[in-house]
């Protein structure tokens, strides 16, 4: 099987897949799937970019609304992540994963699925201390507070995955684990780009979250972006023990290193994406304690005894199929024609997909709960005083944001 590695996405869904079709008459190759480490940007409408953290200046319709109108169809099978840049209004429908639009599935909050009898997992948003034990508690419309936090990874999300026992074959996730400099040429790294110096020195680049699934998972690969360079590093789970192969891509852009081809072995195809059988079991048994308010999930109670979990989701995968559930619209559709869109906010709306899967479930549909507080942040204002341990992802400077004047944006975290 060939699969199609993507760094930043960054919505330029029409130049990463013609360059796919370039590499495939070029080198009279095939590519069976497309991965996107994040910051895919699927954004349906005008609406939808009031819910993406970038400035202003910065937003810009791009082309996966094309493949969610339906003027356009996804050439490969496409499975993406979320990062720090994305409509996240959308993304909250599809918490579980589902398909965004046509073959371009979104893996979820955190999720895992099979693609022929390969097994992706995968890991959405940036790690912040600050908020890693909080709850889902941001609703949209979000303020200028929870536009950012909202994709911040939390400790339900990564206790569920901390949970898989059964292989996993590739693992996504935007920001890098923390540490995984040690593991390749960080000198090279730190001459392309000087600033991480520091941050590399104390072992503060990446995510403490992602470094701590990769020692549990061991995965064979572990793709990731955020940082716009390319960095490969491999990783020796204990002497003797499994190799994790890394890499991270850098941004769509021309003479980047933002796409890589990989060849893993697999039973012969076609192959299509399906659920994963542990990971509905996980799910399943762990959604009770979904935490939707600022308070964090109480993680004492679960019983990790899975086996009859899984027995069950196993005779509802068999009656059902595991097949996921058709595409549905849920917004309006961006019309070039008549832009600026003035319409009222649609809120939480629930996606049929999300709906039907809990009901395969027999699970309640939670996520359009409100927190139990007024104010929806736990947090005073978005500029909070911090304590020399509060690092986070956010706070590394990216030198190589692309419009000519950047001299008047304040406050951009790593955007771009």
């Amino acid at each position: 099987m060939k699969i199609a590695v993507e760094g930043c996405m960054h919505g330029d869904l029409d130049n990463v897949y013609k360059t796919l079709k370039h590499l495939e008459e070029t080198q009279n190759t095939k590519i069976d799937l497309l991965l996107c480490c994040g910051d895919f940007q699927a954004v349906r409408n005008e609406q939808d970019l009031k819910s993406m953290n970038v400035p202003p200046k910065f937003r810009a319709m791009n082309s996966f609304w094309k493949y969610y109108a339906g003027l356009e169809v996804a050439p490969y099978p496409t499975i993406f992540i979320g990062g720090n840049h994305e409509a996240s209004n959308y993304l909250w429908e599809l918490y579980y994963g589902g398909w965004a639009a046509p073959n371009i599935y979104f893996l979820g909050v955190a999720g895992v699925i099979r693609f022929g009898n390969i097994r992706i997992g995968g890991l959405s948003g940036i790690y912040n201390g600050r908020h890693y034990k909080l709850g889902h508690f941001e609703r949209p419309p979000y303020d200028q507070s929870t536009i950012r936090s909202v994709y911040h990874v939390r400790e339900y999300d990564v206790h569920k995955l901390m949970q898989i026992e059964e292989p996993i074959d590739i693992f996504l996730s935007h920001d890098w684990p923390v540490r995984i400099t040690d593991c390749g040429d960080w000198r090279e790294l730190v001459r392309r780009k000087s600033f991480f110096k520091q941050e590399i020195e104390e072992g503060r680049l990446g995510s403490k979250a992602a470094a701590q699934l990769l020692g549990k998972l061991k995965p064979q690969y572990w793709f990731s972006a955020h940082l716009h360079c390319k960095f490969a590093a491999l990783v020796q789970h204990g002497e003797g023990g499994p190799l994790t192969k890394f890499l991270a891509l850098d941004k769509c852009l021309p003479r980047r290193d933002f796409l890589q081809i990989v060849e893993i072995e697999s039973e012969p195809g076609p192959f299509e994406i399906q659920y994963d059988e542990e990971w509905l079991a996980i799910t399943r048994r762990f959604n009770s304690i979904l935490p939707l308010t600022p308070k964090g999930a109480d993680l004492r109670g679960v019983n990790l005894e899975m086996d009859d979990c899984r027995q069950w989701v196993r005779s509802r995968l068999q009656e059902r199929g595991c097949k996921p559930f058709e595409f549905v619209k849920t917004a309006p559709c961006y019309d070039p024609s008549q832009s600026n869109f003035h319409g009222s906010f649609a809120g939480c709306p629930r996606n049929p997909q999300t709906e039907s899967l809990l009901q395969l479930l027999e699970l309640p549909y939670l996520l359009d709960k409100n927190p139990e507080s007024k104010d929806l942040s736990p947090y005073p204002s978005p500029s909070i005083g911090r304590g020399p341990g509060d690092y986070d992802s956010e706070d590394i400077p990216i030198d190589d944001l692309e419009d000519d004047d950047l001299s008047n944006v304040e406050d951009v975290e790593t955007e771009l």
